[in-house]
């Protein structure tokens, strides 16, 4: 499996009353194909998994792969609180055919390394399927040592990482002693021309969601045409809306204004998320604006 490329996390659209839109989703997944991106995560943070229910989470698992399947490679998120909750999503992703599967440490209960190791390898042994380690103990609660990756070289399933620590060491330790078994990610956007520099070919960005064009543009330039130069200028204009979005405190209902703001409305966050005040609009308005305006 190669993970080379910017991997949307597409969001969920909903409707005022929160019932999951799939006509909107396949608009945007259209159009992220129209862009240029080279993949699709269903299931992951910013299309708040955490807030569907089990069997929400499979009907959006089928409908992408009906829509999608055939046209760019998909993977799906399977988190969950337990094992087998884990494990019954993935297979009902394997069944509906998606090429790999994205895997965190279970949220909230915070096993141990040697727990999150078993969690895992069971994963691994049940479902057999290319896997992109999710990094993000700010989220998770529960970090995923060097220790713990080294203990997986004998499983050649996972076979990248999105690394969302915020931790320049920790990146470097990835992309100098671990080339050899995982693919690095970049998961924390503001980050991004680093990750580059130090090797990465693989972006998992959720304003991709809206800003497509800069992201795949972004790729073109460090990893296809390794022109730094050009990179860090757009990386500059990109900076200030990724610097938003990572310190904002308010990362999902940012992407779903910006992909409204781009012309395609998918609906509001789910509570407990609540929507953006006017004066958090306006500042997210004009970033946007000033970033957009350079297009073309």
């Amino acid at each position: 499996m190669n993970f080379d490329g910017i991997w949307t996390p597409v969001v969920t659209p909903f409707a005022q009353d929160g019932a999951i839109q799939l006509d909107t989703l396949g608009k945007v997944i259209d159009t992220l194909l129209d862009q240029g991106v080279h993949g699709l995560i269903i299931g992951g943070t910013t299309g708040e998994y955490y807030a569907l229910g089990k069997d929400e989470r499979k009907r959006v698992l089928d409908f992408v792969s009906g829509h999608a399947k055939g046209r760019i490679p998909i993977m799906a998120g399977i988190n969950a609180t337990t094992t087998e909750e884990s494990l019954e999503l993935g297979r009902h992703a394997k069944a509906a055919r998606f090429d790999a599967i994205l895997v965190a440490a279970p949220y909230y209960c915070q096993p141990t390394q040697e727990e999150l190791l078993t969690h895992v390898q069971r994963i691994d042994d049940a479902l057999d399927m290319p896997a992109m380690l999710y990094n993000f103990p700010d989220r998770t609660g529960t970090p995923m040592s060097l220790e713990f990756i080294e203990a997986l070289r004998d499983r050649p399933n996972f076979q990248a990482i999105k690394e969302s620590t915020g931790s320049i060491e920790r990146m470097h330790a990835l992309a100098n002693e671990f080339t050899d078994q995982l693919q690095l990610s970049c998961g924390m956007d503001d980050q991004v021309l680093e990750f580059f520099v130090w090797g990465a070919r693989s972006w998992v960005g959720g304003a991709s969601n809206f800003l497509a064009p800069e992201h795949v543009a972004l790729y073109q330039a460090c990893v296809i045409d390794q022109d730094f130069v050009a990179g860090r200028k757009l990386a500059a204009r990109l900076l200030p809306m990724l610097n938003l979005l990572e310190q904002g405190g308010k990362f999902c209902q940012y992407i779903k204004y910006g992909c409204e703001l781009a012309g395609l409305p998918v609906g509001p966050a789910r509570a407990p998320l609540m929507p953006l005040s006017e004066a958090e609009k306006g500042s997210f308005q004009r970033t946007y604006d000033a970033l957009v305006q350079h297009r073309g």
